[in-house]
This record gives structure tokens, sequence and C-alpha cells, in this order.
């Protein structure tokens, strides 16, 4: 889903205690209705005047990568039914500290203030809007660093709390993905909503983050990413 304009690569420092919501606490609060059926676009769906079939929609904020952006994203959001959620690309690299934004420089780890960062950036790519959800995509196609997961955690807590304010906030992932990113065991601490993965359904779809639940699964069928609410 990564959708990656470049592979970045896998390589070169939070907050480990969580905020656990459980499975029917966590799916109370989802935009979506158990059974719908949706879809997920970006910048390889340029122009975006026209949306597959589906009752919600879910648009990506970035080119591929944090800090650039879906220059399609006004026409898809617009195209999208009503509420329609948003995704991110997330990552961490050394190299995204100039990108750190005044008021994230002194909230953390500078690796927090960089995730922070990449939540504020795409704040602005939304232009105002409101989203029903905000889903950060974590993969391995974008730069994290491969020895110390440190850093990694903490980009992504930082990008949830710059996020946690303007409504749920998921993850997208599979379990190998995060384990690799993360260490497996990490759940952004706060309140995280629920689980994004891809999976043939959700009958037997295992959450990747402890505690969660998962709220949605993809399919890609026909070249359109084809998502069900669990």
């Amino acid at each position: 889903m990564i959708r990656a304009t470049r592979f970045l690569g896998f390589g070169g420092p939070v907050v480990v205690a969580a905020l656990i919501l459980n499975a029917v606490a966590a799916h109370a609060f989802a935009p979506y209705t158990t059974g719908q059926t949706g879809y997920d676009v970006s910048y390889p769906q340029c122009p975006g005047t026209s949306a597959p079939a589906g009752s919600f929609g879910i648009i990506g904020v970035n080119g591929g990568r944090p800090f650039s952006p879906n220059s399609c994203f006004d026409n898809e959001y617009a195209a999208a039914p009503p509420t329609a959620s948003v995704y991110i690309n997330t990552g961490y690299a050394k190299a995204y500290r100039s990108r750190i934004t005044a008021g994230c420089a002194a909230g953390g780890t500078q690796a927090w203030a960089i995730g922070c960062s990449e939540a504020e950036y795409s704040l602005k790519q939304v232009g105002g809007r409101t989203p029903s959800m905000w889903w950060l995509d974590v993969e391995t196609a974008n730069s994290w660093s491969s020895g110390n997961l440190q850093p990694n955690r903490d980009a992504i807590q930082g990008l949830f709390d710059r996020l946690k304010s303007t409504g749920p906030v998921g993850v997208y992932s599979t379990a190998n993905a995060w384990t690799r990113i993360t260490g497996g065991k990490f759940v952004p601490t706060g309140g995280i909503a629920g689980d994004w993965l891809p999976a043939p359904s959700c009958t037997g779809a295992t959450a990747f983050m402890p505690g969660t639940a998962v709220w949605l699964t993809q399919v890609t069928s026909n070249n359109v990413d084809v998502d069900t609410a669990c």
C-alpha cells in the first residue's frame, strides 16, 4: 500500500508503555460499519477525479514517503464518499532532521520530533479538512533504523501524539513489518485505534499490535485496493 516512488531502505532512536483499548471499546469508535467495503487511493491514481466503488474511501496524503505531497489529494478527497479517512507515509531517517518544525522541536527525542513533523506536514497537506480518522502507513519500503529500533518507535509515537487530538489514529502494517520496524510488542501510548492489514478477509485476521483489534482488511483486485471493515 505504500505506493512508494522510490525505495529508501531499511537502514541507519520512546515510549513503550501503552494504554491499550480492548477490542470492543476500540471498535465502538471506528468510523466504519462491520461488513462495509471501501477503497484506498493515492498519487498512482491521479488525476483522481473518479473514485472506485465503495461505501468509504481512504486517501493517501503523501507521494509515497514522508514530507512529500500527493498532488491529486484534493481531487481524490472530493471524489470520495462523505467522511473519508486519510493515510500518511511514515519513516525515520536522520536526514529528516532538517524538516523538524518549530512546534515539534521541543516535544521529545529527535526521532519523536521527526515523527511529529511528518504529521504536521501532512496536516497542512490536508488543508483544514476533517478526515474521519488518520492511518499511519508503517512499512519497510520507507527508511527506518535497522539496528537500534528505538528511533522508529519514537517517530511513530510522535506521529500519533500530533494527530490524536484530531480523532482516531490507527496503523496500517503487517506482523512482519511491525516486528522489523518496532520490535513487535510496541503499541503507541495514549490509546491507538485499530489495525489495518492486508488479508483476504476479516475471518482469521490477527492484529499485529498487542491488545488491539483489526478494523480493516485489504485485498487488491484488478489494481484496486478493496478494504473491508471488520
